[in-house]
């Protein structure tokens, strides 16, 4: 006999990942339309090493999570400890957020890399995708990336943002 468990609150669950700290990206990518568009996310996570794959997961919905699936690729921008406002502005939805950075789109890229807040970015293909709730779980084969020597990752955990130091986090400006 199966039984029937509870559905948790979504506020216990926002609580409980709270508590999971976590790496900052924006993913990016370019609509048919030629628009680029992004979102900031902290669910990304490596799936295998070959072929590489990660995944990230988009909010249904969502023109970036369209653009992605129109394209067929993305960028995965991971931000570093000076990006805050940057993560806090492609969180926001705000319509130019690409007129507030600075980006450029290198040949074959995937998308628009943030050139300034970024301190290593993944250009991928999508492989796959799985809906789940109220998100898409897009994952993507990387077929390139770049580097940023000299920069500390943003994260993000017990709902405030941190730069990671070695050996610890410390607070973000």
């Amino acid at each position: 006999m199966t039984q029937s468990l509870p559905a948790l609150p979504v506020a216990d669950f926002r609580t409980l990942m709270s508590h999971f700290p976590t790496g900052v990206a924006v993913i990016t990518t370019t609509a048919p339309d030629g628009v680029p568009r992004g979102m900031t996310v902290s669910s990304v996570c490596s799936v295998t090493l070959s072929p590489p794959t990660l995944l990230v997961c988009l909010r249904n919905g969502s023109p970036t999570l369209d653009a992605v699936l129109g394209a067929g690729a993305f960028a995965v921008n991971f931000l570093h400890g000076d990006a805050r406002p940057v993560a806090e502005l492609f969180a926001s939805g705000a319509p130019d957020r690409f007129d507030l950075v600075g980006w450029r789109q290198p040949d074959g890229a995937a998308g628009p890399h943030l050139v300034r807040d970024a301190h290593a970015v993944a250009d991928c293909r999508v492989s796959r995708t799985e809906p789940v709730g109220d998100h898409t779980v897009v994952f993507g084969e990387a077929y390139r990336v770049a580097h940023e020597a000299g920069h500390l990752p943003l994260l993000y955990g017990l709902r405030e943002y941190q730069v990671w130091q070695a050996g610890r986090p410390a607070e973000s400006g």
